[in-house]
Formats: structure tokens, sequence, C-alpha cells
């Protein structure tokens, strides 16, 4: 009787660990969970790259997209998910966030947005700090944004450091990671004049000379690491990461509002031949020819419209003008806990004026051409990363849902912590 009790705890011991081996390998490789192709049939794809497909099917294998088109074949064995009377489009990507950079905003134990070290402005980088857990990204993901730019804040200085653009769909920030550095990050305009003694001149005459002191750097590093060399203005920390900058390599992105001070920064970045992107443009329209002329792209909130002493020429027509003139246009939230709302933002500016199509390329492939992963992401086509949405309706409509959201070819949860919160508070006892 002792053996044959022996012998089931044995069973029932190697049952746990055969168990426990198997939670483990597929929490270790979530693509193991999703390793069977899907089909989203009879949808109305919006795929970016070409015409609206108004009845169609997109298969996914392998976390990228296999086929997509009106008569295409569901494969043997996958998992067919019946899109009829729903729309199927490419994840949103939010141009401008900070997202895994702060939790609680009146916490600032929670903030990693920025720093007050003079010394390595230029080198801070926001990757180290993003928080991959953050309870945020879950909430945004179920609204149908699946990438997101997660950007530094200026803290005292002109310049605020690099940013990186990930996926939301990992649980380490190496997985998540698609582009670092997505741009170096500065202020101009009013805000930059109250970090550089209250001038605007005084601001284009800081950045200037921290631009001149990285070229400079970039041609005569010996000489400056055996003291030959004047000094500069810069860390030898922010020199290094400045010198990408000038030459070329990573975009500079600059925060204006004021037409005067968009104009003045394309001056600058032809002075330095910089590859510029311009952030915020409240005023943009005004000068919109001359962004065009340059082409510059711009990264933008569409609701803004509240005018300031410097955005006196706010104006919600202000996305639908500058894509009219043939500007790169993509939408932003510049926020963590706002995230969430970049589609309607994105609807709101179809409200006042912009092109529905053109809108869904501000939120999705215009943002991967700036950001230099439109090979990869930002269209539903042959060979690109699955980052598919299934929406209810037009995804611009506020009583629009989100169905499925799919990222890299995983299907997420839908759990959030205000989902958990609704349910665990749903019925409460009784008071006695």
């Amino acid at each position: 009787m002792r053996q044959a009790t022996k012998q089931r705890a044995g069973r029932a011991v190697s049952l746990s660990t055969a168990t426990c081996a198997a939670l483990l390998l597929t929490t270790a490789h979530p693509s193991l969970l999703d390793a069977q192709a899907i089909a989203i049939t009879n949808a109305r794809i919006h795929p970016i790259a070409g015409p609206v497909i108004p009845q169609g099917t997109v298969v996914i294998e392998d976390g990228r997209i296999a086929a997509v088109g009106p008569n295409v074949a569901v494969p043997d064995g996958a998992r067919v998910i019946d899109a009829s009377g729903k729309v199927v489009t490419p994840g949103f990507l939010d141009n401008a966030s900070t997202l895994g950079l702060v939790e609680i905003g009146a916490v600032p134990g929670t903030n990693d947005m920025s720093t007050s070290d003079d010394a390595i402005t230029a080198a801070f980088t926001v990757v180290d700090a993003i928080n991959p857990l953050s309870t945020l990204i879950p909430v945004t993901r179920v609204e149908g944004i699946t990438r997101a730019v997660v950007q530094p804040r200026n803290g005292s200085s002109l310049i605020a450091g690099t940013g990186a653009l990930i996926d939301l769909g990992g649980d380490r920030v190496t997985a998540m990671l698609h582009a670092n550095p997505t741009a170096m990050y500065a202020v101009l305009g009013e805000s930059g004049a109250g970090r550089a003694g209250g001038s605007r001149g005084a601001a284009v005459l800081r950045l200037r000379e921290a631009l001149e002191d990285a070229r400079d750097y970039a041609s005569n590093r010996t000489a400056y690491a055996e003291s030959r060399r004047r000094d500069y203005a810069p860390s030898r920390l922010d020199l290094e990461a400045l010198v990408p900058v000038v030459e070329g390599e990573v975009p500079l992105a600059v925060g204006v509002h004021r037409a005067s001070d968009i104009l003045a920064t394309l001056r600058l970045a032809q002075d330095f031949g910089l590859r510029l992107i311009l952030m915020g443009v409240a005023e943009g329209w005004t000068v919109a020819d001359d962004i065009a002329g340059a082409g510059v792209p711009v990264v933008l909130a569409p609701m803004q419209n509240i005018p300031r002493f410097e955005r006196l020429a706010n104006s919600h027509e202000n996305a639908a003008r500058l894509d009219q003139a043939g500007v790169n246009v993509a939408f932003a939230t510049f926020d963590a806990h706002n995230s969430r709302n970049l589609k309607q933002l994105a609807g709101n500016a179809v409200a006042y004026g912009m092109p529905h199509d053109a809108a869904l390329r501000a939120v999705t492939v215009n943002g991967a051409r700036i950001w230099g992963i439109d090979d990869r992401y930002g269209t539903i086509e042959v060979g690109r990363d699955a980052d598919v949405v299934v929406w209810s309706g037009d995804p611009f409509e506020l009583s629009t849902t989100v169905e499925n959201v799919f990222i890299r070819g995983r299907e997420m949860s839908k759990e959030t912590r205000q989902r958990e919160l609704l349910e665990r508070y749903r019925s409460l006892p009784t008071r006695p």
C-alpha cells in the first residue's frame, strides 16, 4: 500500500513538473502560444499601402502578414476570425508619448521623463528608464495603439536627450525596442527662451553653440582628449551624443509653436545640414509652404486650438492645412495617461477637414517613415510585422470599440487594471 501511494505521489509530482515546465516554456516564449496561423476574414481592410478592400482577408503567420486581399485562401488549420461588418487597420502609432516613463504624475518617484543634470542632458536616454510593466500600457493597447515613441521631457536644458520607439506587446524593453535613438529632442520658442535667460534669440544661440561644439569635437577627439582643444559648452558625454546629430545620422526634433520660431528652426537646420523634425507647430499652417519646401516632417496633437501668446494662430484645421500643403504629418498625444485617446484626436482632425485616409496615415505609416521603420510597420502588406487591429466600425468614431489587437502576430489580452477593478467591485458585499 505504501508503495502504491509512493507511485501515485511520484506520478503527481511528474505531472506537476511537466505542467510547470510547459507554463515556463510558454511564458519565456510567448510566440509559441500564437504559432497557429490566423485568418481575419470578411473585413473592410485599410491596408494604407493601397485602396480600401471592401471585403477581404488578412492572413498572419509567424508574426508577419502572410497574405492580404479580396480572394485570399485561408490556410489549413488556421484560426479564423470572422470580421463581417468590421474594419481592419494597422496598429496605431503614438508619435510622441511618455508611456513607460510616467506612472503617477504627482509622485516624483514614478517620473523618469527628464534630468536636471546639465552635464548629461543630451546624453540622457529614455531606454533605461522605460517600465514595460506600466499599468498605462495595457490601457493604451486596448484602444488599438500598438507602438509608441517614448520621448524625454526637457528639464533645465534646451536639449532633453534621445527617445526610443517601442511596441506595446512585451515585458522586456529589449524585446519591445524598434528604433533607438529616434531623435535628439530640444526646445526653442517660449519654452527655450525660459531656459536660456528669457530671449528666443539666446535659446537659438545656445543651441547653435552646442551643435558647433559637437561638430568641432567630432573632428578633434584626440586633441580634446589630450587637452589641446578649447573648452566646450557641453560635457564630453553630451558631445558624444550630439555627434550623430551634426553628422546627419540622428534627427533633431525641436519643439516650437510660433511661426517665426518655426522659420528660425528651419534656418538653423539648413545651416548645419540637420535632419529636422518639428514638434508641436501650433502655428504651422501659417508657414506650411516653408515647411513643405524644406521637406521637414511634423509631429503634432491635432486638437490644439486654445491660443497663447506664442500660439495666437492655433487652429483645429492645422493638421488639414499642413497635409494639404504636402507636409508629412504624424499625430501624437505628448502624454502617457491619455495616449489611449489618439484615435479620438485623429477623428477630430477629420472633422476639421483632414481626409480620412490622410488621418489614418498620420497614425500609421507617416510616423513609420519619420522614424525609419516603414520597411516593416505602418501598412498591411505581405512581409510587414503583423500589427493589426480589428475594429467594430470606423476607428475614428467614438462609439467604435476594439475587437482584437495583434502585435507582431500575437493577440493581446484585453485585461487592464481598470477592467480588473471593475470586476472586483462590480458586486459589493451587503452592508450589515
